[in-house]
């Protein structure tokens, strides 16, 4: 990293500075449990992107299920199952050296969204697994978080982006395009593309 110049932020007092005081919604909004005005919006959502820390460092990604991507178990606890991915489980080995999570819930065509920060444990409890299960498949493991702070984010960011606008595919590169570009062309891009809804489908859970 660049040793930081004249024109960079370096202490707290200059950054808050910047942005001036913090408003009394955005301070008000903030909740150490899941209220039930919380709980139902979170039960509406079929996204989220989950934030880890580790020893090997950052890592996000994504979560989906239909609606209630997350099961509320109380008004402190989340529980997120793991389904069937690529098996990198970068988001678990993070949690394994430190268990801090924040997770990012979206619902389509809505502008806010909902953080919570909390900490994870991962259970293969077998009632949970079956609880949890999905098309009569169970997760690998389950997510239970202990819920610390949640809040939601006002819409600007959204209506800035236009992120429910429609947009065409055909603009940003497929996933083949991308293996194949990154590979040099050893993973034959196109055969890939052509592959991928099915197996999609076949291993979805």
């Amino acid at each position: 990293m660049a040793a930081p110049d004249s024109d960079t932020i370096g202490d707290l007092a200059s950054l808050q500075a910047l942005f001036g005081p913090v408003g009394d919604a955005s301070v008000r909004k903030e909740a150490t449990s899941l209220h039930p005005v919380y709980r139902r919006w979170i039960e509406s959502s079929p996204f989220a992107v989950l934030a880890t820390v580790g020893s090997d460092g950052l890592d996000a990604s994504p979560r989906g299920d239909p609606p209630g991507l997350v099961t509320v178990q109380d008004e402190h606890t989340l529980l997120l199952p793991e389904r069937a991915g690529n098996n990198r489980i970068d988001s678990l080995k993070n949690i394994l050296s430190d268990p801090r999570v924040a997770l990012l819930f979206f619902v389509p065509g809505v502008g806010e969204t909902v953080r919570v920060n909390g900490q994870a444990r991962i259970s293969v409890a077998p009632e949970l697994l079956q609880r949890l299960a999905m098309d009569g498949k169970p997760p690998r493991c389950v997510l239970v978080i202990a819920v610390e702070t949640v809040f939601f984010q006002c819409a600007r960011a959204m209506k800035r982006s236009g992120l429910w606008e429609a947009r065409d595919p055909a603009q940003v590169p497929s996933a083949g395009d991308m293996l194949a570009a990154l590979t040099h062309n050893a993973i034959d891009g196109a055969a890939y593309d052509q592959a991928l809804p099915a197996r999609q489908r076949d291993t979805l859970y």
